[in-house]
């Protein structure tokens, strides 16, 4: 069988690994997240069940400037406000059938591991320190990502996690430890009390849990530059491992009336609301009933067209019987490029056990 990602083939042998860009734990779980992470899953689901081992990584950021920020808006700490919204999420992923990922690490106990990447980089020449902070020379990314320089900086300004009044020599270059001041929490290192920058917490925890190279690097659509592109530089300057990921996924953007869902724009519909009126095989299937990539509209009264879709899929899996070649051509479907609307089409004509399988596979029995 041949799997491809993104497009391109991605050739497998005994084991996939997967670095998924996880929560900044404030505001959870929104439905942008549930795409996210549902879809994460339904690819290991796929994997396993064709034979390969899968480690998934599912880091929290729990050290980031908005969730201090929040944390001073509601009067808490933030690392109090951390574990509250962690918890929150894990409770809403059980719901949704999104297994627990193989590692789950916090931002907070990898604090040295960006010490060290933040050393290995100004030993290779590919940082520099200013006043406690610690820089990476990233002029390079944006062309190297296919990034106009307009584009880039705007993404960066807001995407990026930098402060307007960044004291870089390039506009492209992102900060790997960030000097602390006031009551922001800090860390010692070499270059005085700090902490990590997010690109870098990213960097330092996909390396220390999976290796100076992944296979997958998964994460929503609007994560692919800055962050993406820049965790892996930070990676390939570092170690001289490339590409430190084979393939990506990024998950196409849910939009709400006609706006990006984020907590930027404050554009939230969040999972647990939609829980209390829509079982959750019905909500994971909406999720999954397109292709990855594909930016789309949430409306909940299309919940009705995926609640639906199910029933036919339960209906049909109840019908005894096994047809070997339907259930093929339903994982070729898969295989190809995680297309789940045809799987489903096949697993609905051909019934008994593909319809079983599908539904196994994409976590609605």
């Amino acid at each position: 069988m041949i799997f491809s990602l993104g497009g391109r083939p991605l050739p497998v042998l005994s084991r996939v690994r997967v670095y998924v860009c996880g929560i900044t734990p404030y505001d959870t779980t929104h439905i942008g997240h549930a795409a996210t992470f549902v879809w994460v899953d339904t690819l290991a689901r796929f994997f396993e069940h064709v034979g390969v081992e899968v480690q998934v990584c599912r880091n929290v950021t729990d050290i980031d400037d908005d969730l201090l920020a929040a944390a001073r808006e509601r009067r808490t700490s933030w690392s109090a406000l951390a574990t509250q919204q962690t918890f929150r999420f894990e409770e809403d992923m059980r719901k949704l059938k999104v297994r627990r990922p193989t590692f789950e690490p916090l931002s907070r106990d990898y604090v040295t591991d960006v010490i060290f990447l933040a050393r290995a980089l100004l030993d290779r020449g590919a940082a520099y320190e200013r006043e406690g902070t610690v820089w990476f020379r990233g002029a390079h990314v944006p062309a190297a990502h296919g990034v106009d320089p307009a584009t880039a900086a705007a993404l960066l300004a807001s995407h990026g996690g930098e402060p307007a009044d960044r004291e870089c020599d390039d506009p492209f270059d992102v900060a790997v430890w960030r000097r602390s001041g006031g009551a922001e929490p800090a860390w010692a290192s070499p270059w005085g009390g700090g902490r990590p920058g997010w690109h870098a917490e990213c960097a330092a925890m996909a390396t220390s849990v999976l290796g100076l190279g992944i296979d997958v690097q998964a994460g929503g659509e609007d994560l692919a530059f800055p962050h993406h592109a820049y965790s892996a530089a930070l990676v390939e300057a570092a170690t001289g491992v490339a590409p430190f990921a084979r393939a990506h996924m990024h998950v196409g953007t849910v939009r709400f009336g006609g706006e990006k869902v984020a907590k930027s724009t404050g554009n939230l519909v969040f999972v647990d609301d939609l829980l209390q009126r829509w079982p959750p095989e019905v909500l994971r299937l909406h999720l999954l009933d397109r292709r990855w990539s594909q930016g789309w509209d949430f409306a909940e009264a299309d919940l009705s067209d995926s609640a639906a879709r199910l029933e036919r899929l339960w209906g049909a899996a109840g019908v005894a019987g096994e047809d070997d070649a339907a259930t093929a051509a339903a994982l070729d479907a898969l295989a190809d490029d995680g297309d789940v609307p045809r799987a489903l089409d096949v697993a609905e004509e051909a019934g008994a056990g593909t319809a079983r399988t599908v539904a196994k596979l994409l976590g609605v029995l």
